[in-house]
């Protein structure tokens, strides 16, 4: 069972990216089930260790309120991945995909606690186990990102098989690639390949 790819640098844009190969005919999902879903929360620092003890042993007691709790979570998911693909493509933001976050934030903001921390105060969130908890900071880190100056940062892979979404924080703000190595040599070598193509047709 394998660990996560974390390299969106948001919260937000990590939850977009558990549903991979998104133009391929078979894209991969990596939330499908909901111990998915705590474990991906687990990894991204979303819970706790304790959190996540208490979620799989609320899970276990309830199955069937663990399905939809999951379904609800990719909902949210498929509509920040919306959002934020818009936002790196500089289109208007869709509708649907703002109601739908929107409908979710006052269940998870009526969550958010302020707590003692030393000589200040932090947030955080509510002690009471529920299904939807994992999603809760990711949904507010989306709301943040949506509405904050790192937004002009969001961009999304131009792999035509991939739409990976990140932060650029490159030095130029030029990065086109989720992972060079990866995603940019290959589709390198499909530019060689269909010039190769063109220039052998043209003799």
């Amino acid at each position: 069972m394998g660990g996560f790819d974390l390299s969106g640098g948001d919260l937000a844009l990590d939850l977009a990216n558990t549903r991979a190969r998104r133009p391929t005919p078979e894209p991969r999902e990596d939330l499908g089930a909901y111990d998915d879903l705590v474990r991906w929360g687990l990894q991204a620092g979303a819970i706790d260790g304790s959190e996540a003890a208490a979620l799989r042993a609320l899970a276990a007691r309830s199955p069937r309120a663990a399905r939809e709790a999951l379904e609800r979570a990719r909902r949210l998911r498929e509509a920040v991945f919306e959002l934020f693909s818009a936002v790196a493509g500089g289109r208007t933001i869709p509708r649907g995909a703002l109601d739908r976050v929107n409908a979710a934030l006052p269940h998870a903001l009526a969550r958010l606690r302020l707590t003692r921390a030393g000589e200040a105060a932090a947030w955080t969130w509510s002690s009471e186990p529920h299904l939807d908890r994992v999603t809760w900071p990711a949904l507010r880190a989306a709301a943040l990102l949506l509405t904050g100056p790192a937004r002009a940062h969001v961009r999304e892979c131009a792999a035509g098989d991939c739409a990976w979404l990140f932060l650029d924080e490159s030095r130029n703000g030029t990065r086109r690639w989720c992972d060079m190595a990866v995603c940019g040599n290959r589709e390198k070598a499909r530019r060689f390949q269909r010039r190769t193509r063109r220039s052998r047709a043209s003799r």
